[in-house]
């Protein structure tokens, strides 16, 4: 199996799995199963499992960069949703600002590393054939 089509398999199997669970969680908690009134403040944990998908394996820069943004707004939302280092919607939205100087200042070197994947790609066609 090609690298990209492996990536794009693993990529709806986790989306698939992610659905199931929440899905099966959500029916069991409105059905009177589960209670889980206090762990839905933990949902933008999920934000973070879905940037870190998208990041890992074969993404293309445009997928990477959404998937480290996903990551970073879940992040953020549990930060203010907890209060951690006292953070909360009003005095946390600078971090926006930061993260968005940090991936400016990164994206040519993510640029640079998805430039060589072709080159990579290439030369594992060529030792094949």
């Amino acid at each position: 199996m090609h690298t990209e089509e492996a990536y794009r398999w693993r990529k709806q199997v986790v989306w698939g799995l992610l659905l199931i669970a929440v899905g099966t969680v959500v029916l069991l908690d409105r059905l009177d199963y589960l209670d889980l009134g206090a762990y839905w403040h933990y949902w933008p944990l999920l934000l973070v499992v879905v940037g870190i998908n998208q990041t890992i394996g074969y993404p293309s820069p445009r997928e990477f960069g959404n998937g480290l943004w996903t990551v970073f707004i879940g992040l953020w939302l549990f930060a203010c949703f907890e209060h951690i280092f006292g953070l909360t919607f009003g005095n946390s939205w600078p971090l926006f600002i930061l993260a968005w100087g940090v991936k400016l200042v990164f994206q040519p070197l993510v640029a640079r590393r998805f430039a060589q994947q072709p080159a990579l790609k290439h030369m594992e066609n060529k030792h094949e054939g």
